[in-house]
């Protein structure tokens, strides 16, 4: 039987974390792809990125493969120039407009597209092998586990601040971390907050960086979760002044669990940015949280938990693994096979479900790939709960 009562903890950082600066950048390239493509005309079945981008002091490397319209390196250097900018870097060390890029990206390997690309009566298949999970529970009304939910809230908030004027003393680097205590199970109180952030007047002290980033902290969490005995450590060591890859640098996919379910759900390992939605590390993994949250929204238990595996040039999948954790309604197995027939698992299946084949990869890159409220252009489409109905319908 689980556990009823313990704590956990998840973190969260922010856009202007340096490896979030690089998933930034990654998957700006993803969109450009994508929206060049559709004026000129490219099948978007047709795109291939694998992009990674590594950022350090006034240096920008961008390298990796791709495929579709013809745009050149000047223009891959605008996008990462205009990424960083927007994410709020002119300081001395990381600047948008004085940084070096240096573009490397060049063609897909002609052996992986043979696999992957459909021909005759073969299917558009995986573009690599792997395993990927997707989660949902009761925690949250977004059917996130607690801790990482409110984890990005905090930095989620702060940042908005930054960027509509209203906190000009901090900088774009942050990072959160929040221990929450579980009572018979659920979440009831945050016992620890941790909150490092970047300030732009090097003569801030913790204290005052405590007195501008708690007013938010406090709005982020439920009513009731901070009490006298919340332990708070805000810019633990001192001085934050010295922030993103000037002060640490940064690569694309090195947050994987930040991007998920704060490590309180298995992880297949695979990095989401930089990739176009034949890679199911992916694809995938937005379908599996997709289909986890529905069969939660569905009433169908309290936790799920999906995993999916692929083979580099297979379309379906090659199995699919369900775990309701003991608070299911229904036969596990019963469900997997449910689940195959709800949706196709195929990535140009989950391409067409999803609607992937849009540039709406860039606003994934920080505070997570899931818990977002699905956007009016298709953004975070995997959010959604229209299969609830119908599942609840024929399992229930």
């Amino acid at each position: 039987m689980a556990r009823q009562d313990y704590q956990f903890t998840s973190e969260s950082v922010s856009e202007g974390h340096p490896d979030k600066v690089c998933d930034r950048i990654s998957d700006e390239i993803v969109d450009l792809f994508f929206r060049e493509g559709a004026k000129a005309g490219v099948n978007p079945y047709q795109i291939r990125v694998a992009c990674e981008t590594l950022a350090t002091t006034n240096r920008v490397v961008i390298a990796g493969e791709v495929r579709g319209p013809d745009l050149g390196a000047a223009r891959f250097e605008q996008t990462a120039r205009e990424a960083v900018k927007e994410i709020g870097y002119e300081q001395e060390g990381f600047h948008w407009r004085t940084a070096n890029v240096e573009v490397l990206l060049h063609a897909q390997s002609a052996d992986i597209a043979q696999g992957v690309d459909a021909a005759g009566n073969k299917d558009e298949g995986a573009g690599d092998q792997g395993i990927m999970f997707g989660y949902a529970c009761r925690e949250t009304p977004e059917l996130m586990p607690a801790p990482i939910q409110y984890a990005h809230k905090i930095l989620r908030l702060i940042s908005e601040a930054r960027h509509a004027g209203r906190e000009k003393a901090l900088g774009p680097d942050a990072k959160s971390q929040v221990t929450v205590r579980y009572a018979n199970g659920k979440p009831v109180e945050a016992t620890q907050i941790v909150v490092s952030h970047q300030h732009l007047d090097p003569d801030l002290s913790s204290e005052d960086v405590t007195a501008i980033v708690r007013p938010y902290v406090e709005k982020a969490l439920p009513a009731g979760w901070i009490t006298p005995k919340t332990v708070w450590h805000v810019n633990p060591t001192g001085k934050f002044y010295i922030g993103g890859p000037d002060g640490d640098s940064g690569l694309t996919g090195r947050k994987i669990i930040v991007d998920t379910y704060g490590g309180a759900a298995p992880h297949g390992g695979g990095a989401f940015s930089g990739k176009d939605p034949t890679k199911v590390d992916r694809s995938a993994a937005y379908a599996a949280r997709y289909l986890a949250k529905n069969v939660v929204a569905a009433g169908l238990a309290d936790r799920c938990t999906l995993q999916l595996s692929y083979a580099i040039g297979v379309a379906k999948p090659l199995s699919i693994y369900a775990d309701l954790h003991g608070t299911g309604h229904i036969d596990e197995a019963k469900l997997e096979d449910a689940l195959m027939q709800a949706m196709d698992l195929s990535p140009r299946g989950i391409r067409e479900h999803l609607k992937l084949n849009r540039p709406i990869f860039a606003r994934t890159s920080a505070f997570g790939h899931f818990g977002r409220e699905p956007e009016a252009d298709g953004a975070f489409s995997w959010e959604k709960t229209d299969l609830a109905e119908s599942l609840r319908s024929h399992l229930a």
